[in-house]
């Protein structure tokens, strides 16, 4: 007997639920490496240079991602993505609490960065196992004319992660006060330790969640024993270079956006730590809603063009960004942050159904995945480093031409895609494409 499949409102809540949890543990590392880290962890090393070495730690999770993407991605193509997504939570949820209890090195020395080096390397394998497991979720499950709309609702969870993260130190921040020691000594690790909470609640959602229907038929069906990794490798190399330079131009912005912008508005353009969090949890809103806005457009114009507007957009955006947050007022501030996430997120809005409509089911994990987790470490795991880097030497201009680049490398990658808009996702033959396309939309 088949098993009952889960009725579509549960999959879209899992994998929002799954993504949320994830990516506010991700994201509360990032505000405590902008605002407490230089402090707690790296304080011999002056303002500055600590500085550089925090956002240097929250990179160390971005060359753990792609590993996490073939790990998880083995596992979540031979024995499910529902299990797999349990685990990648679970491996979240641990690393982050540990961090909130980890001394600082004025307790322990020398090991207090080595240990958050080490956690942070594994909140980064869950991260690079979590997506791509989540968006199967729900592109599989889809229906093929609604499949950008359902695969938005795990891309909506960096900005509900986002928002919470940046809610829960503002809210800290009023408690303990702005000034307050309290904040440095303890009141930082509130939000990593709360996160034990929402991962109970995670992981109650996932497990009332059945295997994804597609995932059943392969595993009936699968004739090749070759590995996901390898059989992806060999076959689809130039969709996993292609996707991820697409999407380096995303992870740039948004880690720019998020992590970078949070220490550069406090220490440079000399905003209070509560004004700075509390445009953050605006500006969650403003690129969640974008996410949303451009998945659903993508469903009828298709995923290539959706994606192409925005790297364009990104070129002279670059440029213009630090001008803008250089008047020194709230206001310019408020626009260079929220125009820079809802360029983002008009890219990340189709992702979420564009690099599972590139893969076969029997390496979707594991493809989609490395695409995605090789955009993070090209975009995501340089860009706000090397921006901290610039602005410690006065060179703002030179973080525009960084941001000009990735967005440039994104068109040249996006033009050379074809559009995934019409395919089937099950592994019949694409010329069956057309004909299911106009099927479903009658």
């Amino acid at each position: 007997m088949s098993e009952r499949p889960t009725p579509m409102r549960r999959v879209a809540f899992a994998s929002c639920a799954g993504t949320t949890i994830e990516f506010y543990d991700f994201f509360i590392y990032g505000t405590a490496a902008a605002l407490v880290f230089p402090t707690v962890f790296f304080p011999a090393l002056g303002d500055s240079a600590a500085s550089v070495a925090s956002f240097a730690t929250f990179a160390v999770a971005f060359i753990a991602r792609p590993l996490g993407a073939i790990g998880f991605g083995h596992f979540g193509d031979r024995l499910g993505r529902k299990r797999t997504l349990i685990s990648t939570l679970l491996l979240m949820g641990a690393a982050t609490v540990a961090i909130g209890l980890l001394p600082g090195a004025a307790t322990i020395g020398v090991a207090a960065p080595i240990l958050l080096v080490i956690l942070r390397f594994l909140q980064g394998l869950a991260v690079g196992g979590e997506w791509a497991g989540a968006t199967l979720l729900a592109a599989e499950y889809a229906p093929p004319n609604r499949r950008g709309l359902y695969a938005a609702f795990p891309q909506l969870g960096p900005a509900i992660a986002f928002a919470l993260s940046s809610g829960t130190f503002l809210l800290v921040n009023r408690v303990v006060g702005e000034t307050s020691p309290a904040f440095i000594e303890w009141g930082w690790r509130v939000p990593f330790v709360a996160s034990a909470l929402l991962v109970m609640i995670g992981l109650y959602v996932r497990l009332k969640v059945e295997e994804t229907p597609m995932f059943r038929e392969t595993t009936r069906t699968r004739a090749s024993t070759q590995g996901p990794l390898a059989a992806a490798l060999r076959n689809q190399w130039r969709e996993i270079l292609l996707g991820g330079g697409s999407l380096a131009m995303l992870f740039a912005f948004f880690y720019v956006g998020t992590a970078f912008l949070t220490s550069y508005g406090t220490t440079v353009v000399g905003l209070s730590r509560a004004s700075v969090l509390t445009m953050g949890v605006v500006g969650a809103v403003v690129f969640g809603v974008m996410i949303t806005l451009s998945a659903v457009f993508s469903d009828r114009i298709g995923r290539k063009k959706v994606v192409l507007a925005s790297c364009l957009v990104a070129v002279p955006w670059g440029f213009a960004l630090f001008p803008i947050l250089d008047r020194g007022t709230a206001t310019a501030f408020a626009i260079g942050l929220f125009g820079t996430l809802a360029i983002f997120a008009v890219s990340y809005g189709p992702a979420g159904a564009m690099l599972p409509e590139m893969f076969r089911t029997e390496y979707r994990y594991t493809g989609a995945g490395m695409a995605y987790n090789l955009a993070g470490v090209i975009g995501g795991g340089t860009a706000p480093y090397l921006a901290s880097d610039f602005a410690e030497a006065g060179n703002t201009s030179a973080i525009g031409w960084m941001l000009a680049a990735f967005g440039a490398l994104s068109v040249v990658c996006v033009l050379l895609m074809a559009e995934t808009r019409h395919r089937v996702m099950t592994d019949a033959p694409q010329e069956a494409d057309a004909a299911t396309l106009a099927a479903v939309n009658v």
